[in-house]
């Protein structure tokens, strides 16, 4: 570790969503190992999800400035799990509103940040970074394959006409790939021209093309293609998987409860009773709710079906939905475990009985599926979801589709078999996820890609110089 990089003072200022915040807290805790001095930007709200990490780097300091108000934010919301995906809009506009205290904050510190990293949702912070003549690094927690997209939309002139065409070609894209219009960005479709109160997205967006560098929590054995392409115009790191970078080095900045779940050793111990590879996981993230039509169909496609399974229903309305009886037929038969609310999905995925993954392709359950080697079955629904299920189904080979859509209602006899199918044997497709999660632990080991850039990242951070100076 060089001298500078024990001196470097960085903000880090998180998008307040569990999947972009877990892999910045993952980041933060590499960074502090190496000797950077970290402040870490959070609402009160959101305080309690960083203790694991500040417990465990007690030289990490917390900027605590409350959350502004924003008239369609329901009183004390400060997360997106709190709304759903539906409150990232007003989310991301109420937080431009931390510009005034945050200049304020830089202007008065003694020893103020020399680099701001902040999410890809908070682009204006490249505004800030450039009245305090200092760099923005911007922090995507989904893929560069994504980011090549966005990079391409958003400099269009004509957004209106472009969202009149069915599909959309990316010629200059690696690949060429063609997207359906509902397959494009979530982020991308919320920006509407004749709607001012959008325009801060575009905005946004931009600033992320014109920062001094992205950090990406991915690497070059999944999207080197796309990481090449970015770096035409930037600097660009490709550090992932994070989540596994903490399990190499015993970190603990993700704060996982993994291993304090009660869930655990029933789980464990019927996991433990299954034939290898035998067993398929089924998990639709930490925001997006199930319809009752979608529960029912999805508890009969793995009831008809030969397969075993874990399925994680979200404690509330899904578990209303699920059909009288399945929860007992699947106990007495022994082929299933349901958990309700929350799972230990690092330890079930990286466990020798799972097989597959049904998911809705958000791309940290991406990763972890490639940390535990294990197929996804692909049901994309919105945000990035369909970017990041193609690349694995049609790049990678280590996916298949299953279902697509956020009101999509599958066949239970076509589910049924679409699982006896992936799940039979070895398949090609569990092969490549093997041979992926084996590339994955190799990229954060010793000269991998993701170590190197790692380690080129800590160094450009710590020969940064420059002190702070408002700009009028």
């Amino acid at each position: 570790m060089s001298s500078s990089s024990s001196q470097s003072h960085i903000l880090v200022f998180p998008y307040p969503a569990q999947g972009h915040m877990l892999p910045l807290l993952d980041l933060i805790h590499q960074l502090s190992l190496r000797g950077l001095t970290i402040t870490i930007l959070v609402t009160p709200k959101n305080l309690p999800t960083l203790s694991p990490l500040l417990s465990s780097n007690p030289s990490i300091q917390t900027l605590v400035l409350p959350f502004p108000p924003h008239p369609q934010l329901p009183h004390g919301v400060e997360n997106v799990r709190d709304v759903g995906n539906a409150g990232n809009l007003p989310i991301m506009a109420a937080l431009t509103n931390l510009y005034d205290p945050l200049l304020h904050w830089f202007t008065s510190h003694p020893s103020p940040p020399i680099a701001i990293i902040s999410d890809f949702f908070l682009g204006w912070t490249l505004r800030l970074a450039n009245q305090l003549n200092i760099p923005r690094i911007v922090f995507f927690s989904s893929g560069a394959f994504l980011a090549s997209v966005l990079y391409n939309l958003w400099p269009a002139t004509n957004a209106q006409a472009l969202r009149s065409l069915p599909t959309l070609d990316f010629p200059d894209l690696p690949g060429s790939p063609t997207f359906k219009q509902d397959h494009l960005p979530s982020v991308w479709r919320l920006y509407i021209e004749s709607n001012p109160e959008t325009h801060f997205i575009k905005d946004g967006m931009l600033a992320n093309t014109a920062s001094w560098g992205c950090v990406f929590n991915s690497l070059h054995e999944l999207e080197g293609h796309y990481l090449d392409y970015l770096r035409k115009n930037s600097r660009v790191y490709g550090v992932g998987p994070l989540s596994l970078v903490g399990i190499t080095s015993n970190g603990v900045g993700r704060g996982n409860p993994d291993s304090h779940s009660g869930n655990d050793d029933h789980v464990q111990t019927w996991l433990d009773g299954c034939p290898e590879g035998s067993v398929l996981y089924v998990c639709f993230g930490s925001q997006k709710l199930l319809n009752k039509q979608q529960v029912e169909g999805l508890a009969s496609g793995l009831e008809n079906s030969k397969t075993r399974f874990i399925w994680v229903v979200k404690t509330g309305a899904e578990v209303g939905f699920i059909p009288d009886g399945f929860e007992e037929r699947v106990a007495g038969t022994e082929r299933g475990v349901i958990l309700k609310g929350w799972a230990p999905q690092l330890m079930i995925l990286s466990h020798k009985a799972v097989g597959g993954f049904l998911s809705h392709c958000g791309w940290n359950s991406v990763l972890e599926a490639i940390v535990g080697g294990v197929m996804i079955l692909g049901w994309p629904m919105e945000a990035d979801q369909f970017v990041n299920a193609k690349l694995l189904v049609e790049d990678m080979g280590v996916a298949v589709w299953v279902c697509e859509g956020t009101n999509s209602v599958p066949f239970p006899d076509h589910l049924a078999r679409l699982f006896d199918e992936s799940m039979l044997g070895d398949s090609a497709t569990k092969v490549r996820a093997k041979e992926l999660r084996d590339k994955a632990f190799e990229a954060v080991s010793g000269c991998g890609s993701s170590s190197t850039d790692f380690d080129a990242l800590v160094k450009d951070l710590g020969q940064l110089s420059s002190v702070p100076t408002v700009r009028e």
